[in-house]
This record gives C-alpha cells, sequence and structure tokens, in this order.
C-alpha cells in the first residue's frame, strides 16, 4: 500500500491592497452643532437661553477637530413634541440634508421629554452616521451601549415632564379656585391687558361687541353679521381677528362680557400630545361673578342665550348629522357600526357581479387591503343575512327589557328630531345656581361667625339673588321652547309615532334604527355577531346565510 504524504501546510500573509480612492473627508473638520432650549419666557429662563448659546459657541470653537455647524435653540416652548419646535425641526432637516456630522445639547431632558420622539430621532440620525452628545449623562449615541441608557434617561426625561405638567394643572386649578380669570388678549376682542395685569375695557372694540349683540337681537343670523363686519375691512392691531361666523357664535355665548366668568372649560387629556377637549366631569369647573369689568348687561346676555336656544330648538337637526354617535354621516348604516372581531378593522360595503348577478357582501376591510396577512380568519357577510339579524336582535332586546328599549329608543328619536336640545345647557345653567347658592351660604356663615350684621352684605345678597332669577329663567325658556314649538304636531306625538311605525314594521330592517340605536356590531369568524346598544345592552345573534 502506498502512503500519500501530505506536504507541510504553510500560511503567508496577502497585505491589504492599498485604497487608491482620495478621501478628503477624513481630513475634513467635524461640523458640530448645538441644540438649546428654555420651557417658558420668563427672564430668568431666557438669561439660561443666553448662555447656553455662548457655552457651545466657545467649545466647538476650542476644538481644532470640530467645525461651528449652528447653533439651534428653541425659546419658551415645551419639549413634549418635536414637532412644536421649528429650530429643532430645521436642526433634523439640516442633519438629513448632510450639512451636520454630530450634535451637543446639555441632557436627554433638553433634546426631548417625549420617549418615543427621543429614540426615533437618534436612530434617524444614527443610521446616517450622525451622533448626539448628551453631556449630562455622558451619553454618545455612537457608542454601542447607549441606547440602552438613552431609554433610561429618556423615560425619566418623560416622567418629569408628566410630574411638571401636573404641577402646572395644580397651580391653574389653585388659579380657578381663587377666581382668576384668564384672557387670551390676542384673539379676544373688546378687553386688553391692564397696568394691574388685570382686564381692561378698549372702548373702539366694545362699541363692536355691543352692535354684535344688538344686530343677533334684532333677528341677525351670525352668518349675516359676519359677513357685514368684514364687508367693513375692521382691523384691530395687534389682535388676530377674522370675524367669522364661528368667531360672532362665540362671542355671543361668552359669558366673560357680562362681566362674568366660567373657569375649566376644557381640560388637557395627555401632556405629551397637548390634547385638548371640553370637559364634560373629568374636573371641576369654576362659576366667577363679576370677575372683570363688564361690556354687556347680564340681562342682554340672559336674552341672547334664550334666543341662541330658541333658534336652535326650532330648528330641529337633520336625520343625517343627529343620529350618530361620531357626529358623522355615511351612506350606509352599518359603515359606521360593523366591525371584525378577529382584528378590529371596520367592515366595508362589497358588490360582486357573479355570473351576471348582482350580490352585495360586507368585507373586512384588513382583508380587502392585506389578504391573510394580518387578519386570517374574517368572514364575508351578505348584506340581507346581516339585515335580518339585526332586526332578530332589535326584537330579541325588546322580547327581553321592553322598558329599557322603549327607553333607548325614545332618547335616541328624541335627540334625531331635536326635543332633547338645551339639555346640556339646562345641566350647566344648574350647576351655576348650585355654585351660587353656596356662595350664598358662605357669606351669610361669615357674617354669622364673625359678629357682622348679615345687612352689611345685603347689595353681595342682592346681586346672586338676582343672577339666580335669570339663570332660572333661562331653563324656564329652554323647556319651553323644547316642549312646544308651535309646531302643527307635539314634538312627544311625533316620537309616540315614530315609535307606532316601527312597532308595526318590527320585521323590516330600517337604517334609521341602527344609526339611533347601535353603537357597534362585531362580526366572529364563527358567524357570530355581537351587536351593543347604547348603553351597553348586548344582544347575540348569528348569520344565517341563505341557500
Amino acid at each position: 500500500m502506498e502512503v500519500t504524504k501530505i506536504p507541510k501546510k504553510t500560511i503567508s500573509v496577502i497585505e491589504p491592497k492599498r485604497s487608491l480612492i482620495v478621501d478628503k473627508e477624513k481630513y475634513r473638520q467635524k461640523r458640530v452643532a448645538a441644540y438649546c432650549r428654555v420651557s417658558t419666557d420668563s427672564e430668568e429662563q431666557l438669561t439660561s437661553y443666553t448662555t447656553q448659546k455662548k457655552v457651545y459657541s466657545e467649545m466647538i470653537a476650542a476644538r481644532t477637530d470640530w467645525e461651528f455647524a449652528g447653533l439651534y435653540a428653541d425659546e419658551g416652548i415645551s419639549g413634549t413634541r418635536a414637532d412644536k419646535r421649528p429650530e429643532f425641526k430645521k436642526m433634523i432637516n439640516d442633519c438629513l440634508a448632510g450639512k451636520i456630522d454630530y450634535i451637543i445639547t446639555k441632557s436627554v431632558s433638553r433634546f426631548a421629554r417625549n420617549t418615543v420622539d427621543c429614540l426615533d430621532h437618534v436612530r434617524i440620525l444614527k443610521s446616517k452616521g450622525i451622533g448626539i452628545l448628551f453631556e449630562e449623562q455622558n451619553i454618545d449615541t455612537l457608542k454601542i451601549d447607549s441606547e440602552l441608557y438613552l431609554v433610561i434617561y429618556a423615560g425619566f426625561a418623560q416622567s418629569e415632564s408628566e410630574s411638571m405638567s401636573k404641577n402646572v394643572t395644580w397651580s391653574y386649578r389653585k388659579k380657578f379656585e381663587d377666581g382668576n380669570t384668564v384672557f387670551m388678549y390676542k384673539k379676544f376682542l373688546g378687553y386688553r391687558k391692564g397696568e394691574d395685569g388685570m382686564p381692561e375695557i378698549v372702548q373702539e372694540e366694545a362699541v363692536i361687541v355691543e352692535r354684535i349683540f344688538n344686530m343677533y337681537l334684532t333677528g341677525e343670523t351670525p352668518n349675516r353679521i359676519s359677513a357685514v363686519l368684514k364687508a367693513e375691512k375692521i382691523e384691530i392691531p395687534g389682535k388676530k381677528l377674522t370675524f367669522s361666523s364661528d368667531m360672532i357664535a362665540n362671542i355671543l355665548a361668552n359669558e366673560k362680557y357680562c362681566g362674568d366668568s366660567i373657569l375649566q372649560k376644557t381640560v388637557t387629556i395627555d401632556c405629551i400630545s397637548k390634547i385638548r377637549r371640553k370637559n364634560t366631569g373629568e374636573a371641576p369647573m369654576y362659576y366667577v361673578q363679576n370677575s372683570h369689568p363688564a361690556i354687556i348687561s347680564r340681562e342682554t346676555f340672559h336674552k341672547v342665550q334664550e334666543e341662541l336656544i330658541r333658534r336652535k330648538t326650532r330648528t330641529p337637526l337633520s336625520s343625517k348629522t343627529a343620529i350618530t354617535s361620531t357626529g358623522k354621516y355615511s351612506r350606509y348604516a352599518l359603515t359606521d357600526v360593523l366591525i371584525c372581531g378577529e382584528c378590529a378593522s371596520r367592515y366595508k360595503r362589497v358588490t360582486w357581479m357573479i355570473k351576471g348577478q348582482k350580490r352585495i357582501v360586507w368585507r373586512c376591510m384588513s382583508r380587502l387591503d392585506y389578504g391573510k396577512k394580518y387578519c386570517k380568519e374574517s368572514i364575508t357577510a351578505e348584506e340581507k343575512a346581516l339585515q335580518d339579524a339585526i332586526v332578530r336582535a332589535l326584537n330579541k332586546f325588546n322580547a327581553e327589557d321592553t322598558s329599557t328599549y322603549l327607553a333607548l329608543m325614545k332618547a335616541t328619536i328624541g335627540d334625531a328630531i331635536g326635543l332633547n336640545g338645551g339639555s346640556e345647557e339646562v345641566d350647566l345653567l344648574q350647576r351655576k345656581i348650585d355654585a351660587l347658592n353656596r356662595k350664598m351660604l358662605e357669606l351669610i356663615n361669615e357674617s354669622v361667625q364673625g359678629g357682622d350684621d348679615i345687612e352689611s352684605h345685603e347689595d353681595e345678597f342682592k346681586q346672586i339673588s338676582e343672577t339666580i332669577e335669570l339663570l332660572k329663567g333661562r331653563i324656564k325658556t329652554i323647556q319651553e321652547l323644547a316642549n312646544s314649538d308651535g309646531s302643527p304636531n307635539d314634538r312627544l306625538e311625533q316620537i309616540q309615532q315614530v315609535i307606532t311605525d316601527r312597532e308595526q314594521n318590527k320585521f323590516q330592517y330600517d337604517d334609521s334604527i341602527v344609526r339611533q340605536m347601535i353603537e357597534c356590531i362585531k362580526i366572529y369568524p364563527n358567524g357570530k355577531l355581537e351587536i351593543i346598544f347604547g348603553g351597553g345592552y348586548i344582544v347575540e345573534e348569528n348569520l344565517i346565510t341563505s341557500g
């Protein structure tokens, strides 16, 4: 047997080929920018802003390997949202345009108080080879372990922002409790900030306010008043006023013009997104009487409020806008309520043509757009089968709990024809009356405890009593107008007639019933329907397909 001799293994190094590419960038200075931000417009914070500007300019100029690429600074702006900081946005755009190689900023909280915003921008810049140095935390985002630390510090910054938001909210509520009124003077007709910091009347503007109220009481509409004022091309220096119909309507409904204030009408839902909405019970409201000088009398103001309600009540809401819970109208009632039980997407009406025959079905929008990628089991529902199931569910609801069924039907029909108009207004007026009654009791108790003569507060008692009577008068007017508007048929009879008609046609599908009474219909893969009515009443049904 012949033995094969394996040659001795030898290893030699192949030197890397010398690059012949001319890379001028290696010898170029790194273009470094600085970002700073102060959160308020106070003198102390603006001093901080000026100091940061000077420090970063000198720091960058002192490094021979750095070139100053500019200072980006936002003054008096919150850091919770990047889209609200113009200089920050400009800096990011300059980075993406290749004008900046590196950014220096004092701390994570100066860069962003929103964790998601912070990480998103850091990752975008890092993907372009652009780093950020956070001085206080000593984090360089180009280093491998930087993101872990960044998440921690950004989380702390957001928590700090949320805590600060709560403190600001508390301070505002304390001001509200003390009856301190807040005015947006640049957008408010008739007032300016006085030397003592309190609102004072601007006579030239007050004339316009009085004119608006008088025009409305003589029969003009907000649209007509707006057209007249716009035609006169009124300009008020330092104020952004459009004299639109919406602005006129807001003036007519604003209690500040009679010297009173309702404080905390809106609340902030989220300190990060800054979303505000109408205060419907999330926080207390404060009714402050005589909080500032009045432009119009209380009598005139209350007459206007009564006229606003009268016109609103005499013009019933259309069936399109009055009967949907979202305030939106779709051609098909089911569009607003059908939801896929698997992926929670909306269902969409689709027309199929099969062998020349039209077939109308409803399909999950996710399934239509992406196939089975996100929604694997959703079913196609025939429109007729859906409508039949809804009719069965309505009759089942009526049979199981007739009183609740009729109460819901009456309430939703009342909304549709305008019978319930003004219920929110009545509630607010009643709460004003309650607040004034409490104030009167407080005055009496103070007089008794202090040993004062109650007659010394006679003027205050008289003023409060007169206001209460005016408010009660408005409530009475609203209720009278709601219950008898002079139409040929009484509205209660209208409701009863609608209920009777529906009872006679209880086995027929009706789009208006779906719009008025049903909040949501969930369709599950096994053909089960979960029909959720107003008030949370749930009825289960099954799709029964034909053939």
